[in-house]
């Protein structure tokens, strides 16, 4: 838990630099013709970055959205077994999209490819969200197991 929470906490002051760079671009853009040259680049990859570091924090703090509309009357036991289904799901689309995005930036590395202003490489933008798609791999993973080891349920 310590470890989504760091991420989320990393993804976070990200938001706080982009919003800061944002403001500061566009008063730098009305006032002094001379905004922040490629900021709307590092807004993009920076927000797909600290956007992917919330996705396990989400989930091991049960923020994720349910709908319970079908569930609501059942047992608690059939409830956890649906709840622990959904996670194990969670767990492998993480690993899914961690193994597809590192493929995807090692492909963006390979042909060279860079943002338009300030030649950025587009690759790191997209490996930086692999650790956060690992890790939520894994909280759905352990959030899948976690009712099961404090004693099961009553299906």
């Amino acid at each position: 838990m310590a470890v989504t929470t760091w991420f989320a906490y990393i993804g976070g002051l990200v938001f706080i630099a982009l919003v800061v760079m944002s403001v500061v671009s566009i008063v730098g853009r009305k006032l002094f013709s001379a905004p922040v040259p490629g900021d709307v680049e590092v807004l993009q990859m920076a927000s797909a970055f600290a956007s992917a570091t919330f996705f396990a924090y989400c989930h091991m703090t049960r923020g994720d959205v349910k709908v319970d509309f079908f569930t609501a009357n059942m047992t608690s036991g059939r409830r956890l077994v649906l709840d622990s289904a959904g996670s194990f799901l969670i767990g492998i689309v993480g690993a899914l999209l961690a193994w597809r995005t590192w493929v995807g930036a090692m492909s963006l590395k390979e042909a060279g490819e860079s943002s338009a202003i300030l030649e950025l490489p587009v690759w790191i933008a997209q490996a930086l969200m692999v650790p956060s798609f690992v890790l939520l791999a894994l909280a759905g993973f352990y959030m899948c197991c976690q009712p099961w080891s404090q004693g099961g349920a009553k299906a």
